[in-house]
C-alpha cells in the first residue's frame, strides 16, 4: 500500500479527469468511485474517484469551485525517450496550455512537468560550462527536446 497519495480537488470534473489520465498513462486503472447516496442533492454524482497511474495512486474529489490548481505544485513525469516526452506533452496539452522549461497545464488546470532523464543528468554535470549551456538551451524550450540539450552540452 502506498503511504502518501496525491489528492486532487476538482470543481466537478473528477471522473472526467481520472478517465483522461488513465487514457494517457500505461498500466493505469480505476480503483474505486464513490458517488453521492440516494436522497442527497447530488445523488449519483461522483464524490471521490480513486485511480492508479503507472503504479501511483491518486484520489480526485469533486469539491466545488472554491479552490483552483496553481503551479505551486506540479506532477513530474520522468521520460526515457523523446517519444515518451512527445506522447505526454501532446496528450496533456490537449485543451490545456504549454508552458516553458518542461511545464504545462492540462485542460483541468493541473500543472505537469514532462522531463527526459537526460535533463537532470546534464544539468548536474561537473563541467559547469556544459551545464550552463544546457540550462540556457532548456530556458528557450517549452517541450524539452533531447537532441537540442545534448547539442548544447557538446557546445
Amino acid at each position: 500500500m502506498q503511504k502518501i497519495t496525491t489528492f486532487l480537488w476538482f470543481d466537478n470534473q473528477a471522473e472526467e479527469a481520472m478517465n483522461h489520465y488513465i487514457s494517457i498513462f500505461k498500466n493505469s486503472k480505476v480503483l474505486s468511485v464513490t458517488r453521492w447516496p440516494k436522497g442527497h442533492p447530488q445523488e449519483g454524482q461522483v464524490l471521490v474517484a480513486s485511480f492508479e497511474l503507472d503504479g501511483v495512486q491518486f484520489q480526485a474529489l469533486n469539491g466545488g469551485p472554491q479552490y483552483k490548481f496553481t503551479e505551486a505544485i506540479s506532477l513530474s513525469i520522468d521520460c526515457k525517450t523523446q517519444e515518451e516526452v512527445d506522447h505526454f506533452w501532446t496528450r496533456l496539452t490537449e485543451g490545456g496550455e504549454p508552458g516553458r522549461c518542461s511545464w504545462l497545464k492540462d485542460k483541468f488546470g493541473v500543472s505537469w512537468q514532462v522531463v527526459p532523464e537526460q535533463l537532470p543528468r546534464l544539468l548536474q554535470d561537473p563541467d559547469r560550462a556544459k551545464a550552463g549551456r544546457v540550462m540556457s538551451a532548456m530556458m528557450q524550450m517549452g517541450k524539452i527536446e533531447i537532441d537540442k540539450l545534448e547539442a548544447a552540452a557538446r557546445g
